[in-house]
């Protein structure tokens, strides 16, 4: 522990609440063109449009994470609690409280078998996968997602609704189980009780991986951190080495 550095939380003001709602607003306004969009399996711009739907999944989950910290609108309790809440139920109804309580033990236990998303370190990432699912992933949800799909076909086109809405959250979960949980945990660890580790130091590759959360030391090392000050604790942390 002797080679983390000391980073301490700052003032982050409104910044946090404006980058919420700019993640959620994009996710909602790019949801709303392509409910509607044309289409055509021929088109290359389906594919892209499925890949920026995915990151954009993924970003509105983050910001539910960085609620559970406390880092959206620190400033407001309340605030913090319900846009969490929202980011959390757009992302596949994902019940918030329940998701914030297994989040904490798994940073006051990462990487050991009191952590609700540690797998024994299993390198199988397909049986960890499932294990991780079975953890969070609940009849209720599933209900609510059926539920909600063929309400919002009365309107939308259910093929749209399939590959614009359904499956880059499913690939977003993927995303989010390989680069946030599968290779930061992985195998043996020597930096108790952090138990984790980053991919290599590449802001753009961090950000499209998933929004630096693979700088996961840092985010274990400084849960108070936002995701997008992650970048400046791991230059700190690689300056050190």
């Amino acid at each position: 522990m002797s080679m983390i550095p000391v980073i301490k939380p700052t003032d982050i003001g409104q910044k946090g609440l404006w980058i919420a709602f700019a993640v959620l607003l994009l996710w909602f306004a790019s949801l709303a063109f392509l409910l509607q969009y044309p289409l055509d399996f021929r088109d290359p711009l389906v594919y892209v449009f499925v890949l920026l739907q995915m990151h954009l999944y993924t970003g509105v989950f983050i910001t539910a994470h960085d609620s559970i910290h406390g880092v959206v609108a620190p400033h407001n309790r309340r605030l913090n609690y319900w846009i969490g809440f929202l980011s959390a139920s757009l992302f596949a109804f994902n019940n918030y409280k329940q998701l914030s309580s297994k989040h904490h033990l798994h940073h006051r236990h990462a990487a050991t078998s009191d952590d609700p998303d540690y797998h024994d370190g299993h390198p199988n990432f397909f049986l960890w996968f499932i294990a991780f699912a079975k953890e969070y992933v609940s009849v209720v949800q599933v209900l609510l997602m059926a539920v909600t799909y063929n309400i919002l076909k009365l309107w939308f086109p259910w093929e749209n609704l399939v590959v614009f809405w359904m499956i880059p959250a499913v690939l977003s979960t993927f995303q989010l189980f390989y680069f946030g949980t599968y290779l930061p945990h992985r195998g043996e660890h020597h930096n108790p009780p952090l138990n984790a580790r980053s991919q290599s130091l590449n802001h753009i590759k961090a950000f499209l991986s998933c929004y630096f959360f693979g700088y996961h030391l840092e985010h274990h090392a400084y849960p108070y951190l936002p995701w997008w000050q992650l970048p400046k604790a791991r230059e700190r942390m690689e300056a050190e080495k």
